[in-house]
């Protein structure tokens, strides 16, 4: 399992891997990538599943794929063919029932997807609010995964898209990426994940510090 840093409305989560020891949340977090038929991934953003109707399920965001960089109104902005699901999970026999027993996790168990241990925050997480700022400790050197979730109200959209972009060509042109992508749910959920060769690169990127 990775370990992770994630934001919800307006901030990141910081996740990292499988080697690692343990955190002390009990909880898990999972990025799952696969590619549907367009009809499947609507109805799944539509009416995705509820923590009430999945055993071990504490959160998620159904959402379709998005080409990081890509011009606001273009094919590449929103690809139902391709969907994306964020979840937080009680443990991961929980996410493994759901893979194997669930209409929607019996799909995404076609495509691929990363378990992760929640490290830190960057920013408020109203959807997670009882994340800690900081859980654990790690080195610098290791691989990271990082998730933003926003969720924006119409009138914020042409802002965050204005000074969203500059962002989305940096981390997607990054050399200390090996995977960054984006995802989005009309009318104003937006979210991006990338993988990180180190945690000290995406630190330097989040504050600044990068020669990019």
């Amino acid at each position: 399992m990775t370990r992770a840093m994630p934001s919800c409305v307006h901030g990141a989560m910081l996740a990292t891997g499988p080697d690692r020891k343990p955190v002390r949340s009990r909880s898990m977090f999972s990025y799952h990538l696969a590619e549907l038929p367009a009809r499947t991934s609507a109805y799944a953003m539509a009416r995705p599943p509820l923590a009430s109707q999945v055993p071990g399920l504490l959160y998620a965001e159904a959402l379709a794929y998005m080409q990081l960089g890509s011009p606001t109104v273009s094919p590449q902005r929103m690809q139902l063919r391709r969907f994306a699901y964020f979840a937080r999970w009680q443990d991961e026999d929980a996410l493994d029932r759901f893979l194997e027993s669930h209409r929607l996790g019996v799909a995404l168990s076609t495509g691929w997807h990363v378990r992760m241990e929640f490290l830190r925050r960057y920013g408020m997480l109203a959807c997670l609010p009882d994340l800690p700022v900081r859980a654990g400790d790690w080195d610098t050197a290791e691989p990271a995964v990082a998730v933003t979730l926003a969720r924006l109200k119409l009138p914020q959209l042409p802002r965050f898209l204005k000074w969203g972009k500059p962002v989305e060509r940096l981390v997607l042109s990054h050399p200390g990426t090996t995977l960054a992508l984006a995802a989005m749910r009309p009318p104003g959920n937006f979210s991006t994940f990338s993988i990180w060769r180190s945690i000290e690169e995406m630190t330097a990127m989040v504050h600044g510090h990068s020669d990019v």
